[in-house]
């Protein structure tokens, strides 16, 4: 069992990594600007806060093994999570990822498609940016896990593919992935690390990928 925190566990990507947090019998401290949803949770200590507090987002992180972040990439700089994780002692940071930047068949980002959406440009923009200042930082044991182009509610079927820095392409067309499936995809590299310092995605099921 490992002391994880998860920095916006209030959030879609956030509420399942809790999920499967506890299923796995994991003790989780949830943090997000208003946790009384989870108020009373068995094995879950809420820390109610503001990230970009530094001083009350690192005494919430001190005695970790680990560090989930879910927190949105566009209005908050890398360093508000990573130096906040580092100096509270912990070593290993997990993000949720975005797939903007992950690349297409033709070698270009995702985000540079004719077709990405208007909306999500911020967002994926400063996703990358993270994924850029992590691939700087070395005292931290990173892992960015990147979703498919869908990001979506659905089923916890425990069926997901992985990749590295390619977009994952069903043989439907499709590319996506449940915020269920995500979850043990990202606790699965918590309890057995395989991409150290690196990014990674992940896919639903397995015909095509």
């Amino acid at each position: 069992m490992s002391k994880i925190a998860i920095i916006g566990a209030t959030g879609r990507a956030g509420s399942q990594l809790l999920e499967e947090a506890l299923r796995r019998g994991h003790s989780v401290t949830a943090i997000a600007r208003n946790t009384a949803s989870l108020a009373g949770r068995p094995g879950v200590t809420t820390r109610q806060l503001d990230v970009t507090d530094a001083a009350a987002l690192e005494q919430a992180l001190v005695g970790h093994d680990v560090v989930l972040s879910a927190a949105h990439f566009s209005g908050i700089k890398p360093q508000a999570i990573i130096e906040p994780v580092k100096r509270a002692g912990v070593k290993r940071l997990l993000v949720v990822g975005g797939a903007g930047s992950l690349l297409l068949p033709s070698g270009h980002k995702v985000i540079d498609s004719p077709d990405f959406p208007e909306a999500y440009k911020a967002e994926a923009t400063a996703g990358g940016h993270y994924l850029d200042t992590l691939r700087q930082e070395h005292e931290l044991d990173w892992t960015f896990l990147s979703p498919s182009a869908e990001f979506v509610e659905g089923a916890r079927t425990g069926v997901y593919t992985l990749g590295k820095d390619h977009l994952l392409i069903g043989a439907d067309g499709r590319s996506w992935i449940t915020f269920a499936d995500y979850a043990i995809a990202m606790l699965d590299e918590v309890e057995k690390p395989a991409h150290s310092r690196q990014r990674f995605t992940v896919g639903a099921g397995k015909a095509g990928l």
